[in-house]
């Protein structure tokens, strides 16, 4: 692994408010499965006039994932059909509609509540793939003690138009500032040291941030350092959390419990949590390669197809 940051995320998630807003309108006044439906629509126009991200996703696409150009094509409309379900069931079950959906929970999740329950702090670590916030509604007791970290430009425009229709959020949201290192860590810190937990995003940083580049999926991309560091240094657990959706109106939650990384190796601590983290989003990404949400220049791009 080599320390770089040549290439950062924008700061902008893709989407904006009316986006939400529209479908906000279709959800209430004619159903979930509808609004569904009316994906077809918005997806054909964003392939063509959403040009980055499409450009991103035909990438991974054809060098990630290794389809031909044919194949590809059509796993832009199903990227972006799914992307565009994940948000539909975000605004539907933060408006109490959580009872139309299924949810399932793999083996790991008496571990991850045992954790939470040992009250000693802890980091969550998420991604962008899958729709991590679907399993809000099950954070119950622990969600007043839970801090989502955002690192989204965009966030507050979207958050106050999703809270004016949510009927509750039982977890806290923590901005970060992009010129402020020094706060976020006391912020950060803060809560870990009222034995609460900390949510993060693994897969992006903003240009400020210290990376390590290693491997994932085959080709090198860069990973922000700063949360695994701070997990490192706090001694705190660390859990790898990912909601995937499934078929129909279901979702699987997926949790990874970090080992404790070894004070007698020769490689540091973070970097032990970190090269965790990589092979538990490896393994999801590759289980659902069709819920990767990061529409920006994600890999190093040698030796690459078209």
């Amino acid at each position: 692994m080599n320390s770089n940051n040549t290439k950062a995320w924008s700061g902008k998630t893709r989407g904006g408010t009316f986006g939400y807003r529209f479908f906000i309108f279709l959800i209430d006044n004619l159903g979930v499965r509808f609004a569904y439906g009316f994906l077809f629509f918005v997806v054909i126009y964003f392939i063509p006039f959403a040009p980055q991200a499409t450009a991103a996703l035909w990438w991974y696409s054809r060098n990630i994932l290794r389809k031909n150009r044919l194949k590809s094509v059509f796993f832009l409309f199903r990227n972006y059909f799914r992307f565009g379900q994940t948000l539909i069931d975000k605004v539907a079950i933060s408006a109490g509609g959580k009872d139309k959906f299924h949810f399932d929970f793999d083996s790991a999740y008496p571990q991850f509540l045992q954790i939470l329950n040992d009250r000693k702090g802890a980091i969550m670590v998420g991604a962008h793939v899958g729709n991590w916030e679907i399993g809000a509604p099950f954070f119950g007791k622990y969600g007043k003690n839970m801090h989502v970290v955002m690192l989204d430009a965009e966030y507050r425009k979207i958050k106050n138009m999703l809270d004016k229709h949510a009927s509750e959020r039982n977890y806290n949201i923590l901005p970060l500032s992009e010129s402020d290192g020094v706060n976020n860590i006391l912020q950060v810190k803060n809560i870990l040291d009222k034995c609460e937990y900390i949510c993060f995003q693994g897969d992006r940083f903003l240009s400020n941030a210290q990376t390590v580049r290693t491997e994932f999926l085959g080709k090198d991309a860069d990973f922000p350092l700063g949360l695994f560091l701070l997990a490192a240094k706090m001694r705190v657990p660390v859990i790898f959390y990912f909601a995937m959706k499934e078929k129909g109106m279901r979702y699987r939650f997926h949790f990874c419990i970090a080992e404790a990384p070894r004070r007698d190796m020769e490689k540091k601590a973070e970097i032990q949590l970190l090269e965790q983290y990589v092979a538990a989003l490896e393994k999801i990404v590759g289980m659902y390669p069709e819920q990767w949400f990061n529409y920006y220049r994600f890999w190093d791009r040698k030796k690459e197809s078209r």
